[in-house]
């Protein structure tokens, strides 16, 4: 398969597509790697599960830096990213499972919600970006 070929539909996949569905992207992104983690974790494997919650604060850090600051949603949002982060280090430091337990369930929640928005707002679909 060319790789590079490959590349290029990825690139040109994610560039068509609306803010909203990319915010859902990025969601399913940091539930999967939390759940890859809590799988690293449960075989031993240490530096693949640092690898993966060292992604989900990526992936968190980049979703607090792009939010739109003039909606006062913003500052809550921001505010649970923080948490996010905060609790990511400790599960990462602690290798706490029944932490990482807790904080995948709040990803899933936030990723259904936006879902449920980008849905309701079938007309704007770049709705999502602006929160």
């Amino acid at each position: 398969m060319d790789r590079r070929g490959y590349q290029q539909y990825k690139e040109q996949s994610i560039n068509s597509m609306t803010s909203g569905e990319l915010l859902l992207l990025l969601y399913d992104e940091l539930v999967k790697r939390a759940t890859l983690a809590s799988i690293e974790l449960d075989k031993a494997d240490y530096p693949a599960f640092e690898a993966a919650i060292d992604r989900c604060v990526d992936i968190v850090n980049y979703l607090d830096e792009t939010l739109d600051r003039q909606y006062p949603i913003s500052r809550d949002l921001s505010r649970m990213y923080d948490y996010f982060t905060f609790q990511l280090g400790a599960i990462r430091i602690g290798r706490n499972k029944k932490r990482l337990s807790e904080l995948r369930p709040m990803f899933a929640e936030l990723r259904d919600a936006f879902h449920t928005a980008e849905k309701t707002s079938g007309a704007d679909p770049g709705r999502q970006e602006q929160v």
